[in-house]
């Protein structure tokens, strides 16, 4: 059941203390202060995939018997639209997240000198789709005519299905109007938007806060690959990129064979 965390008025304490200050846990931190930003179960999930969905709801729920939290039910979602908008911050890291987030980073770096990487702690808490390739959707961004023709191919070749948008105007449609993709393969720079700011407003979204999203594209420095991880990218592609790379990503993002 959809949910929405408010925090307290000893939660608000409890997040505006210094991380030295705080006798808090970790766990407990990271939460409220996510939940000081958005409150949505779904949204708390996907901005922590690296934890189990069980272990996310007990936190939680000591969190209400410490009178940190509460909780209601949410009202009308979001529309889904990203031209001209910004995405909201996200609270700063934990001392330790951060250093995590570093490591993963320069890790991530070095394997992308293959040619992709994959966030696997996220992914672990992914569930599998039950589906064979042949009946998977993949929603491709790409404003490049000639990139998203080559996209397209090697995507019918792995055996999905295709669907490609070029703007993310024509990405928010989609999205609203169509069945959601079970995966979407997001280019970065589109004449319309960034894909980093889409990728951190559907984190923000409850109905995407878990959709599977890959990255692909020819920004491979360490900043653009933290910020891909931060932002909560399941996977990263760059550019140039075989059929098999992205296939094996796909297959892995979707626990498929």
């Amino acid at each position: 059941m959809a949910v929405l965390y408010y925090l307290t008025a000893a939660g608000k304490e409890a997040v505006s203390a210094r991380d030295g200050e705080s006798k808090l846990p970790l766990e407990y931190r990271r939460l409220l202060g996510l939940i000081q930003a958005e409150g949505h179960i779904d949204v708390i999930r996907g901005r922590l995939r690296r934890f189990s969905d069980l272990l996310i709801d007990e936190w939680l729920k000591e969190l209400e018997e410490l009178k940190m939290v509460e909780s209601a039910l949410p009202g009308k979602n979001e529309d889904v639209t990203f031209t001209g908008r910004r995405p909201p911050p996200l609270p700063p890291l934990a001392d330790e997240d951060s250093k995590r987030l570093a490591k993963t980073t320069v890790v991530a770096a070095t394997q992308l000198r293959s040619g992709s990487f994959l966030a696997d702690e996220r992914i672990a808490n992914l569930p599998p789709v039950a589906k064979a390739p042949g009946e998977t959707v993949i929603l491709l961004v790409e404003d490049d005519p000639d990139q998203a023709a080559l996209g397209e191919l090697r995507l019918t070749m792995a055996g999905y299905q295709v669907r490609t948008v070029d703007r993310s105007k024509a990405l928010s449609r989609v999205l609203r109007e169509e069945a959601r993709p079970d995966l979407l393969l997001l280019d970065v720079m589109l004449p319309d938007g960034n894909g980093f700011d889409i990728l951190a407003q559907l984190r923000g979204l409850p109905a995407f806060a878990t959709l599977p999203i890959v990255l692909l594209t020819v920004k491979a420095e360490l900043g653009d690959i933290r910020n891909g991880l931060a932002l909560g990218a399941d996977g990263y592609i760059t550019k140039p990129y075989s059929k098999n790379q992205l296939a094996e990503v796909i297959g892995r993002v979707l626990k498929q064979s």
